[in-house]
């Protein structure tokens, strides 16, 4: 009994393997030219969590969190004397914190405390002397105070204030950004779906290295799905 012939396509199977051996390259470079992107996209959501972090913190503890804000609207996403401002590269994020001034009237004033944010956190000590009279006149402790004097404030806001801004910053990054970021940010997810290499190995036996880069693209920034 003679066996019927069997042809083998050497040339088309040579074309496959290297097709997708072209797919997985491209698939590790398109990954990599993700990573800008993906490192943009968590530091801008990291600043929008921080910002809401914050004034959560600040709506819960208002006694150590009312001078980053404007009179009396502490933990007002509207109200903030700070900006958070990042600066990502494909391997590191940065953040920076700077204070705002104040363009509300406390009660009895008659011009903002331009610096109340800095100076509070800070704790840097302020002397009020009269300006428009010879007598001064202010509260302390909820009672009416005059002199004639200049008035020396050696903790502005209460040493309770002093580094509480500092303290809410780092505490952020020390205990929920670790725990918790990844999953809220949706990131973890993505980075646990490694399967996009294998479903779309069949694009990358007919494309290449093209689709490898369109793959390994999308799963590292999450753009377009798998």
């Amino acid at each position: 009994m003679i066996s019927p012939a069997v042809k083998f396509d050497t040339k088309q199977f040579t074309k496959d393997m290297n097709n997708i051996a072209e797919y997985a390259i491209g698939f590790l470079e398109g990954a990599e030219l993700g990573r800008l992107d993906m490192m943009w996209a968590v530091a801008e959501s990291s600043r929008e969590i921080l910002e809401q972090y914050i004034d959560a913190s600040a709506r819960v503890a208002p006694d150590l969190l009312h001078h980053v804000y404007e009179w009396y609207m502490t933990g007002s996403p509207q109200a903030r004397l700070f900006e958070i401002k990042t600066k990502s590269t494909a391997s590191t994020i940065e953040f920076d914190a700077n204070f705002t001034q104040s363009k509300s009237l406390k009660s009895g004033a008659k011009k903002p405390f331009y610096n109340k944010a800095m100076v509070m956190e800070k704790g840097i000590p302020l002397t009020i002397r009269p300006r428009e009279s010879k007598v001064l006149a202010f509260e302390d402790d909820g009672e009416q105070v005059f002199t004639r004097g200049p008035v020396t404030i050696q903790d502005p806001g209460g040493p309770q204030v002093q580094g509480s801004f500092d303290r809410v910053f780092s505490e952020f990054f020390n205990n929920y950004f670790s725990q918790s970021f990844l999953r809220v940010s949706g990131l973890q997810d993505r980075l646990d779906k490694t399967d996009a290499f294998v479903k779309n190995i069949s694009r990358g036996k007919a494309m290449g290295k093209a689709a490898g880069k369109s793959v390994g693209y999308r799963w590292i920034t999450g753009k377009g799905g798998n």
